[in-house]
């Protein structure tokens, strides 16, 4: 895995998708480690939900930035105020 300052200075996607992508990254991480210390199963679940909405998120704006579909890019800008919101 690259290291937060090599992604950043990599000159190839906008600065403000790299941002984004590296705060939701750090939401993964927490939420993984919430998940690994869980021992209710409801809770593990919910955990890996909201894990798989910011998988998902990043999927989709690494679609979005490398096709340079500017509609999918507002649905997803929109869509990420909800984020870690369950």
């Amino acid at each position: 895995m690259k290291r937060f300052k090599t992604f950043i200075t990599e000159g190839k996607y906008p600065m403000w998708s790299k941002v984004v992508v590296g705060g939701i990254v750090v939401k993964i991480r927490s939420l993984q480690n919430q998940i690994r210390s869980e021992d209710d199963i409801k809770k593990k679940l919910s955990l890996i939900s909201q894990q798989n909405v910011l998988l998902s998120y990043i999927s989709g704006l690494s679609v979005a930035v490398n096709s340079r579909d500017q509609k999918l890019l507002q649905k997803i800008k929109s869509g990420s105020m909800s984020i870690g919101k369950s």
